[in-house]
């Protein structure tokens, strides 16, 4: 255990200590300020005292972050139905203890539905809707499936025996707006809370846990530089996709090996669509790994950056009439990109491998597998020849998603 993993542990213990004792926490996540900060507490254990610290001091939104099952189990329907993890958070509908309450917008009425809706066995005859406790959805896999703050206060829960369930408040300043880190700091100084970092859990469920398992594995020969990889295929406990892990060679030892995370594009690696450079950089990978005779091609079921293979289609049509590839995402309602590498980084650990040479042109994908525990070495470009059909696409994702691509030629189709 190096030092940072040892004081993350640290951090977890005074945490769950807090929790316990029925305190509230600060979660925060300082690689992505933007996305704020929460006081935290147990579900089961919220109080009175704490809910009104929490509007008190917090000024968000009091919430109850929870999992599916728990959701099912109280029969609470989403606000928006479809798709749950895209878009950010996502919510169910308000909910009321069924007894206890008078307004239901107190302090004690909204600790009473928190409780109520946090206790074993709890089910929907123990709540009404519309309430004043509104429930977010967190994923399956918690921080090694999504790596956001909802997950990590409930993954927080159950690290620290308190169920599957954390009252939640989004800290806001005195202007109302979100919260900087100084205003943070000063909140968590003033009141003597302890401060748990979302990487601190992401650590804590990498030393415990595995969510992926090998289902099926072969040699199978590429097609390409003459390379024999073997595929071994990766399914994880929270959902029905399926990844593929092609190997080269041993991973073990030094340098690390070379290794390319490509996330599946069917319409340019099957299909060979000239939109974008997806299928020329599998290719490439594939190439080079083949030549070295050692490393990994992680292939991961994240069509379309994540938005799925039938919003790819559509966010086509829409850069058909004029828009570049982030701005039909973001028309569709997605964030620009929507992956996540925890399951990526559960495969790279399951092969034993912790260290890469990564190729890629993302920064990131490498600050992103840091997340998760695999540090990347070596930034390898995989830059592939520009043609007319994909010039403006690159040309986006050098310019909007940061891609360290060189400088592109002027021209090209608008698009792609």
């Amino acid at each position: 255990m190096n030092d940072e993993q040892r004081q993350y542990q640290e951090l977890i213990e005074r945490g769950k200590r807090e929790l316990v004792g029925a305190r509230l926490i600060v979660l925060y996540d300082p690689d992505r300020p933007e996305q704020g900060a929460y006081l935290c507490c147990s579900g089961r254990r919220a109080t009175p005292e704490t809910v009104n610290f929490m509007v008190r001091y917090g000024r968000g939104l009091v919430c109850l972050a929870m999992t599916e099952e728990r959701m099912r189990a109280l029969g609470i329907p989403l606000m928006v139905p479809g798709d749950a993890f895209p878009r950010r958070p996502t919510f169910g509908a308000s909910i009321e203890a069924r007894t206890g309450v008078t307004t239901g917008i107190s302090a004690a009425d909204r600790a009473r539905t928190i409780a109520v809706a946090s206790a074993d066995g709890a089910g929907a005859a123990d709540i009404v809707m519309p309430g004043h406790v509104f429930p977010v959805l967190v994923h399956a896999g918690g921080v090694l499936g999504k790596a956001a703050l909802p997950e990590a206060a409930v993954d927080l829960m159950r690290i620290a025996g308190e169920g599957d369930c954390a009252a939640m408040c989004a800290i806001l300043d005195e202007e109302g707006g979100i919260a900087d880190a100084a205003a943070v700091d000063r909140l968590a100084g003033d009141h003597r809370l302890a401060r748990v970092p979302l990487a601190a859990v992401v650590s804590e469920r990498l030393r415990h846990d595995s969510v992926v398992e090998r289902i099926a594995e072969k040699d199978i020969d590429v097609g390409i530089g003459g390379g024999i990889f073997r595929a071994v295929v990766y399914r994880n406990d929270f959902d029905r996709h399926e990844h593929m892990a092609l190997i080269a060679g041993d991973l073990r030892g030094d340098p690390p090996p070379l290794v390319r995370v490509h996330s599946q594009c069917l319409t340019g690696d099957v299909f060979g669509s000239l939109r974008c450079d997806c299928g020329d950089q599998l290719a490439l990978a594939l190439e080079r790994i083949a030549q070295e005779g050692r490393g990994a091609v992680i292939y991961m079921h994240q069509e379309g950056r994540g938005i799925g293979l039938a919003n790819k289609i559509r966010a086509y049509a829409l850069q058909d009439c004029g828009r570049d590839t982030v701005e039909a995402n973001l028309e569709l309602g997605f964030k620009e990109d929507l992956r996540d590498y925890g399951i990526t980084a559960q495969i790279l650990k399951d092969l034993g491998v912790s260290k890469v040479r990564l190729l890629t042109n993302n920064p990131q994908k490498v600050s992103s597998l840091a997340r998760y525990g695999v540090t990347v070495v070596e930034r390898i470009s995989i830059q592939t020849a520009p043609h007319r059909e994909n010039i403006a696409y690159l040309r986006t994702k050098r310019e909007k998603l940061g891609h360290l691509i060189d400088p592109l030629p002027e021209g090209g189709k608008e698009d792609v």
